[in-house]
């Protein structure tokens, strides 16, 4: 027998809309109070929609069947920057986005031409969403709808506001953040492409002398400056000649671009390709060593400065780079022959020269091979987590990699010799406006304080009396409690609620 689902859901949703059946007021019963994320309006309902309140939904009417006075609210989230950038794309005609307005979402040409004000995007697909809601029969009390930008609701953002700064939970200081350089404003997730977290890695630049320049190379091992045996640079890339905060330095074009939104003062000076770098000599800080500079395919100048510094003792790419080179290039051959690894870490399990063993282990065939990211990350965990600095490492001698890293920076930067390039470690990352994303150091902007270790604490201890279903995704909350740290919880644009103290 063929069963009419669709009459019987309409007879259901008629009958509990004639008994008011999910309109909760106050009586004798014990009270439960249901909420979940907002869905943001920039798109119809889709399946995450789906799944995300169905539970919500499946959990109120059991507390009801259980006897509760359940209120089940909905809001709408309409704050933040994403409706904005939408906003922005239709009005310059974005061809891309009007396409999947009209033949993915069949939003109507006169709902279109209106969509180049975001509020009129929110409203639309308000709309959509809550007739698909309707439309699944979820147990909410839509007299008590919301969105974040009502009068109402925004005093409640106001209030708490001010009771996280009052807790000095909210700061005002200067941190890097992931930020739209068309927009001016910081990203997160929720104002993504694809909603990719910015996710940036802190670089320490290590300042060699060059006649008159500085060559800055990026590291996440500072402590291999003491096993650097040459520079790598790539012959085909150009590199500027900049003054940063009145030094001058050699660096990439791209690295000169980030430079400028890390509180930093650049001037272009001219040009110098990297050809015109090989052969000639720098100087290592600290030791004061004259060491050449080579030619490497693997140097890229979207990666750090796209000069990079040689430890052939404990970095498989550099250690292959040299094998290679020796082969390919007779011109060099001389200087190569003085070359030999300096090794600075001793660590259980490896020998003299680690990232020859590992080389050989993982049968790398030249510095182009794919596999040698793996066989690097297999070394730098192993040094890092087991590796201990020998003798030739100066005040540092004796101590573990994992401890002594962070003196090792301070050390440097506070004889300026070193210093902090910030990057993007998943890029490109694009704004919703279409703007690849970079890294900035906002000055004077105000913060939620998550790296607080007082905040972390209270949360684990509040997450650990919480009941969590499923309970295998448990630890996710614990990881996102660890790796949180300052983040900007004010922008210029976008929709939302004023600053309190700072409208």
């Amino acid at each position: 027998m063929d069963v009419d689902w669709h009459a019987i859901e309409q007879k259901w949703r008629k009958k509990w809309n004639e008994a008011r059946e999910f309109e909760t007021d106050p009586n004798s019963k014990e009270k439960k109070f249901i909420t979940v994320a907002y869905p943001y309006p920039n798109s119809p309902q889709h399946i995450g929609h789906g799944r995300t309140y169905t539970i919500a939904d499946v959990h109120s009417r059991f507390l009801r069947m259980k006897g509760y006075n359940v209120l089940f609210p909905m809001g709408f989230h309409y704050t933040g920057t994403p409706i904005l950038g939408m906003a922005k794309r239709v009005e310059a005609g974005d061809k891309e986005i009007i396409d999947g307005l009209k033949n993915i979402y069949h939003v109507p040409d006169k709902d279109i031409k209106t969509f180049s004000e975001p509020i009129k995007i929110a409203n639309y697909f308000h709309e959509e969403i809550k007739t698909g809601m309707i439309e699944m029969g979820y147990s909410i009390d839509w007299r008590r709808e919301f969105t974040t930008i009502d009068p109402v609701y925004q005093k409640f953002i106001e209030w708490q506001i001010n009771t996280l700064k009052e807790k000095n939970l909210i700061i005002q200081g200067s941190h890097p953040v992931g930020w739209c350089p068309k927009d001016q404003n910081p990203v997160s997730q929720h104002d993504t492409l694809g909603d990719v977290e910015p996710d940036f890695t802190e670089y320490i630049l290590i300042k060699f002398q060059f006649e008159d320049f500085i060559i800055p190379t990026a590291t996440l091992r500072p402590e291999t400056l003491f096993g650097v045996t040459n520079l790598w640079v790539n012959p085909g890339t150009v590199y500027k000649k900049v003054k940063v905060n009145g030094e001058k330095w050699i660096v990439s074009a791209e690295c000169a671009n980030k430079l400028e939104f890390l509180d930093k003062k650049i001037e272009e000076i001219d040009e110098i390709a990297g050809s015109e770098l090989l052969g000639k000599e720098a100087k290592v800080p600290k030791t004061n060593r004259d060491i050449p500079i080579f030619p490497a395919t693997f140097v890229k100048s979207q990666t750090g400065t796209g000069i990079v510094m040689s430890v052939p003792a404990h970095a498989p790419f550099d250690y292959q780079a040299l094998k290679d080179l020796a082969h390919r290039t007779p011109y060099f051959a001389d200087k190569l022959r003085s070359i030999q690894p300096i090794s600075i870490i001793k660590t259980e399990g490896l020998g003299e020269v680690p990232a020859k063993e590992i080389c050989e282990k993982f049968k790398i065939r030249d510095q182009d091979d794919p596999k040698l990211e793996e066989a690097t990350k297999d070394l730098y965990s192993k040094e890092f987590y087991g590796g201990v600095l020998k003798e030739n490492t100066e005040q540092f001698a004796g101590k573990k990699i994992s401890d002594v890293k962070d003196d090792i920076k301070n050390w440097l930067i506070d004889a300026k010799d070193g210093d902090v390039l910030l990057e993007l470690n998943n890029a490109p990352v694009r704004c919703r406006c279409g703007a690849e994303c970079v890294v900035k150091i906002l000055t004077n902007q105000w913060f939620l304080n998550y790296g607080d270790k007082a905040w972390k604490e209270k949360a684990t201890k509040c997450l650990d009396r919480m009941s969590v279903l499923p309970q295998e995704i448990r630890p996710e909350f614990n990881y996102v409690i660890g790796w949180l740290r300052e983040r900007a919880c004010a922008r210029q644009h976008g929709l939302g609620t004023k600053l309190p103290w700072d409208k």
